[in-house]
């Protein structure tokens, strides 16, 4: 996890530094029209939100990485071998992904039409297919024995 948050760490920080450098860039070359030059908010704000996501992610490696043992890709003397073994538990395959994303697009269509009563239940079965996703396989026919 060390490597991870570094290097959402340094494309974070990166990203903070471009969006004054790109707002000053669209002010000083804003030839659009006669009137005042203005600064391009659009760009600017997505690199400011894309520099936050990455300061998350970057944030959330670092905290996992000091409660964890160093990996053997975070090692300078890790072999391949190293890292051989169970990693974890893969679903084989699931619907729910399906149903949260017809769910998500009822609600944008909600959205769109500005629709409160799809857009209440468009989010309800957002929440119970994230539920079900999330509880797959600790219930029913597909739930995974206990070690």
């Amino acid at each position: 996890m060390k490597t991870e948050w570094r290097i959402f760490g340094m494309v974070g920080f990166f990203l903070v530094l471009l969006s004054p450098a790109y707002a000053a860039w669209t002010y000083y070359t804003d030839t659009t029209y006669a009137g005042p030059r203005q600064v391009e908010w659009i760009g600017t704000v997505m690199l400011l939100l894309a520099a936050a996501l990455c300061l998350m992610c970057g944030g959330f490696f670092w905290f996992v990485s000091r409660r964890i043992d160093l990996r053997p890709e975070d090692r300078g003397d890790g072999e391949i071998a190293d890292g051989a073994g169970e990693v974890g538990f893969f679903a084989p395959g699931s619907y729910w992904p399906v149903a949260i994303a017809a769910s998500v697009t009822f609600t944008g269509i909600g959205l769109a039409y500005w629709m409160a009563w799809l857009i209440t239940l468009g989010l309800t079965c957002v929440a119970a297919a994230t539920a079900g996703l999330l509880y797959e396989f600790y219930t029913g026919s597909r739930r995974v024995a206990e070690h």
